[in-house]
Parts: C-alpha cells; structure tokens; sequence
C-alpha cells in the first residue's frame, strides 16, 4: 500500500459538521500542494469525503492554515466558501487560540516565559532567523512557552503561539538553545526516522464563524514514535 493510501485510510477527524472538518495530520503530509508536486493533505480530505458519502460530483475543501511538512496536528479545512472567508477574518483578526506540543534536548533556563523575536525569512534556505532586537524586514514574534515534564533524555513544552511566522516555534526555540528534537534545520543535532520533527499542534480554540459555538479541541500526535507515547502515557498516568 502507498503511502497516500495509507494516509487516505488513517485520516483522523477531530471535528466535522456542514461547515469545517478538522484533521489530526500526520507528520510529513503536506497540507496545499507545492513544487514537489506530492498530492497533499487537502486533496486526500477531498477524496475521502467524496469516497465516504458518494458524492458525485466535486468536493469543495478550502485551506485555512497550514502546518510544516515534519510537523504534526491540528489542521482546519472548510468544506464550504462560506466557512472559508469566515474563517480566513478569524485568522485576520488572530481570534484562533494554537497551542503546540513540542520536544526539545535542552531544556529553557526558564521554565515558562514569554519568548520576542524579530524573524526575518530567507527565501533561498527556507529559514526564518531570530533576532533579539528589531531589524531590517524583521516580523514581531512572540509565543509563550511552559516546561511539562522531562524524560531520561528530552523536555516536554507547552507552546502557546501568540502570533504566526514563518517556522516561528522552530526559530525561537533554536535562538534560546532549546532546539526540538529532529530539526535539524533548527539546530537539532541529529534528524528522526522518516524526517518528522517532535513539533505538534495540539489544541486549538474559537468560536466557530458560523454556529457562533466556542469550539475546543485537543489531539495527540498519531505517530507510534516511543518518545511521544512516553510523555502521552505521562500525561495520562
């Protein structure tokens, strides 16, 4: 079985109704097509509902937010243009609470705070650089972050992002020496099986555009990786 049919027949819906559906992503899928012509996330979503309610003709399924290709989580697509240009004014007016899981070597020397970049993106390299004070064709960023708990060899944070920059969680927690684990972009000194990086977008929060309805949502990452299940049993124990 190919990998997009495995992806096709493991789709994880956190939530669905006549406006959204919201997918737990697998890491390495993309969610919009790009130049590596591989058949991405919103193309699957659109083959899977055309599958499962026999749909005829075609599927509307609109990308709102996009998450990194080694990055796992929390994705929200419309299934309606309605929906779509609601939620793209939620989006504007930063009205989308996202929280992250992510798993880094070092832990911060704090352990929560409120982290201030101003990152500035090469699109040569596809990287974003942080810098601590203001720059030339710098972009304000900020997330807070809150340490978990620890394994024998790596730290859980809690993210909470406060604006959304290009790899803005990858760039500054590299800046601070906190690199998540398998990024090796960012700093990571070895890269994970398949290239997914220990990043996961694990909550999201709003008030659904439409129904008028406060919508909260928490997943898991799906990946069977060992680190991930450790601090997940964690959590639950």
């Amino acid at each position: 079985m190919t990998l997009q049919a495995n992806i096709l027949n493991s789709i994880q819906i956190v939530y669905e109704d006549n406006h959204i559906i919201i997918i737990n992503k697998l890491p390495g899928q993309i969610v919009q097509g790009d130049k590596t012509g591989d058949k991405p996330l919103s193309e699957l979503v659109k083959e899977y509902i055309k599958k499962r309610d026999n749909k005829p003709g075609n599927v509307f399924c609109g990308v709102i937010h996009r998450l990194d290709r080694p990055v796992s989580g929390l994705v929200i697509f419309a299934k309606t243009s309605k929906a779509l240009s609601r939620f793209n004014e939620l989006i504007r007016d930063k009205k989308i609470n996202k929280k992250y899981l992510a798993v880094v070597k070092n832990k911060p020397t704090q352990l929560k705070g409120i982290l201030k970049h101003w990152l500035v993106k090469n699109e040569k390299n596809n990287l974003s650089k942080a810098y601590s004070n203001p720059v030339t064709n710098g972009l304000e960023s900020v997330l807070e972050y809150e340490y978990i708990l620890s394994s024998s060899n790596y730290h859980l944070l809690k993210i909470n992002l406060i604006t959304g920059r290009h790899h803005q969680i990858r760039s500054q927690l590299s800046q601070i020496g906190s690199s998540i684990k398998g990024d090796l972009k960012y700093g990571a000194e070895r890269s994970n099986q398949n290239g997914f990086i220990h990043l996961h977008s694990a909550e999201l929060e709003f008030e659904h555009p439409i129904k008028k309805e406060l919508i909260n949502l928490k997943t898991f990452p799906l990946s069977s990786d060992p680190i991930w299940e450790f601090f997940k049993n964690q959590l639950n124990s």
